[in-house]
């Protein structure tokens, strides 16, 4: 397996080689429309391939085309060289590139420093060392001048440590206890927590010989698993999902660091069948270059900083090709996915995660960010899925170009244009129900509870308007290419494909259902996709809206569960009492 990861890295890097610069120190992969300039993004696709690269080097393996890498190391540190990187500045996407190129030297200096010559050395020790000073935006990026200072300690290059300390001291108070962190002074508690929190600390340890990541790594470990379906696929949920399997980096980097959170075989399975889970999936292009998107090429998921190099983040997940090959991670049975309860509340996230039929739904109902594209699909939805993914916009009119998925929509304007949960205000989690308030007009205030009942959620919405609504929930979309079974009527819509089983039930009757064809490219895995939804309207003053949602594989057990719907409740849900966020 150790042979084949190492492939299939240089099987991902291999169409690349085309695109380096007469200089190497610039990859060109096509048009940057990221909000950094073009030599960032140049440098960036050149930079993240040494996350996977790296390791290979480390673990004594084969690195075909090294002197690429080592060449332009050479020219992208001269000022003097026309495909000079250039000086970083505050807040500059350069800082995030140097990291790799630090964490390449802290690993594997033989094949990245020891190549170059005296006066190359030192013109690639001073950019970096520039970076240290430089403000950095207040989160997980206050790891990156400490990568730059690893990969500076491996190669006996003196800096002034204060900086380090100082950035260090700055992390420490995103530290949450039981596991988490927050990615800086915000509710962000997303897939930054292990590919980067947790990652870069444990690599921090690994380096430095300390212990206080790792056991933190430790303790996280307990709930991410909760995060991954018994056939590996995570859930998707959160910003730069084009990083795609960079969300199994945190297992590959407990070995490396020497965490025994769980045991080698069962950490093993968790990042393989996390690899395997991807492949076959068509996530490049026709060149072989990765694409942005997450399930297939998809332009609109990418954040306002995603380049053509982007994606290259994902080889981040490759760190134990560093190990050799008689280490315990490699030698050791990989085993499956050990048996987990059904409900794992995660306060700290905001979340109730539930499994069943081997599948995970993500009950959310603490976090959005207004400045990532599509904030609200990507974080505040109700329930994010293993299976079925999740969807965003492709336009802005009616419920096929909005794709409502997992979202109680409404409308003023007659069902032209909807507005969603944005950002959920008073959140609290506990057992297995998530509770937040949201506002889409001033004069409308709801309170939403959603209910783990496995393999159903209950949702409960109590609504105070003072205008009238038409209102639109979504259950989960579901693929439709192979074909798609529908139906829907008064109380339920329902659809039923290869992909699987998806419907809501109305549990109090009075909603009509439609099954709604979404528009294309609107869900993360699937590029076509049904959305069985409830509508309504309602006048102003107060109203209850309650229904069941279920999400399954496809099959007589699914049809069987569809006509047991949980009982509803006909007391409004009472706030948790225990287990509260953060």
């Amino acid at each position: 397996m150790r042979t084949q990861l190492q492939e299939h890295v240089r099987q991902l890097v291999a169409p690349l080689v085309p695109h380096f610069s007469t200089g190497r120190a610039r990859v060109r992969l096509g048009v940057n429309t990221a909000i950094h300039d073009d030599t960032a993004a140049e440098l960036e696709a050149f930079a993240r391939p040494l996350w996977g690269l790296a390791p290979i080097a480390a673990g004594k393996g084969d690195v075909p085309h090294k002197e690429l890498w080592v060449r332009g190391l050479a020219h992208g540190s001269d000022p003097e060289h026309p495909e000079y990187w250039g000086e970083p500045r505050d807040r500059d996407q350069r800082i995030v590139e140097m990291a790799a190129i630090g964490f390449a030297l802290a690993l594997a200096p033989e094949h990245w420093w020891d190549p170059l010559s005296g006066p190359e050395r030192d013109r690639l020790a001073r950019w970096l060392r520039s970076a240290l000073p430089r403000e950095t935006a207040d989160n997980n990026w206050h790891f990156f001048p400490v990568l730059i200072a690893l990969g500076l300690d491996r190669v006996q290059v003196p800096y002034d440590r204060s900086l380090i300390e100082a950035r260090l001291r700055r992390l420490e108070t995103f530290w949450l206890g039981d596991g988490w962190y927050s990615d800086g002074p915000t509710e962000r508690r997303d897939y930054y927590v292990p590919w980067a929190m947790h990652f870069y600390g444990l690599l921090y340890d690994t380096f430095t010989g300390g212990d206080r990541f790792k056991e933190r790594a430790a303790r996280f470990a307990r709930d991410f698993r909760h995060w991954f379906a018994d056939n590996g696929a995570a859930v998707p949920y959160g910003r730069s999902l084009t990083y795609r399997w960079a969300q199994a980096a945190f297992w590959g980097a407990l070995p490396f660091a020497g965490v025994d959170a769980l045991p080698q075989g069962v950490v093993k399975g968790y990042l393989l069948r996390h690899l395997r889970w991807w492949e076959g999936r068509p996530v490049t292009g026709p060149d072989g270059l990765l694409s942005v998107g997450y399930g297939y090429p998809q332009p609109a998921l990418a954040e306002q900083y995603n380049a053509p190099g982007s994606p290259y983040w994902s080889l981040k997940a490759f760190l134990p090709l560093a190990l050799p090959e008689d280490h315990a991670f490699w030698t050791a049975a990989e085993e499956p996915a050990p048996a987990l309860p059904a409900v794992s509340a995660q306060p700290h996230a905001g979340a109730v995660l539930m499994r069943a039929g081997g599948d995970v739904t993500l009950l959310a109902g603490r976090q959005h960010h207004a400045w990532v594209r599509h904030g609200a699909e990507k974080y505040a939805k109700f329930a994010y899925s293993s299976r079925f993914g999740f969807s965003l916009p492709n336009g802005t009119l009616g419920l096929a170009q909005g794709a409502y998925d997992s979202m109680l929509a409404l409308s003023d304007d007659g069902g032209a244009h909807y507005r969603v949960r944005e950002e959920p205000t008073a959140p609290d989690t506990g057992g297995g129900t998530v509770r937040s308030t949201w506002r889409p007009w001033p004069d409308v205030e709801i309170t939403t509870w959603l209910t783990a009942a496995p393999p159903w959620h209950l949702r409960t919405h109590r609504i105070r308007t003072g205008r009238a609504l038409h209102t639109a929930e979504g259950a989960f979309a579901v693929d439709r290419d192979a074909g798609v079974e529908r139906s829907a009527g008064t109380g339920y819509a329902r659809a039923s494909a290869r992909a699987g089983f998806t419907g809501l039930r109305d549990l109090d009757g009075l909603r009509t259902g439609e099954v709604v064809d979404c528009l294309p490219g609107t869900n993360v895995l699937a590029r076509r996709t049904t959305l069985p939804t409830l509508t309504g309207r309602l006048p102003p003053g107060e109203h209850w809206l309650r229904c069941a949602v279920l999400g399954a594989p496809d099959g007589p057990e699914a049809e069987a569960t569809w006509r047991q719907p949980p009982e509803s409740s006909t007391d409004p849900p009472e706030p948790p009492t225990s287990g509260g966020g953060t």
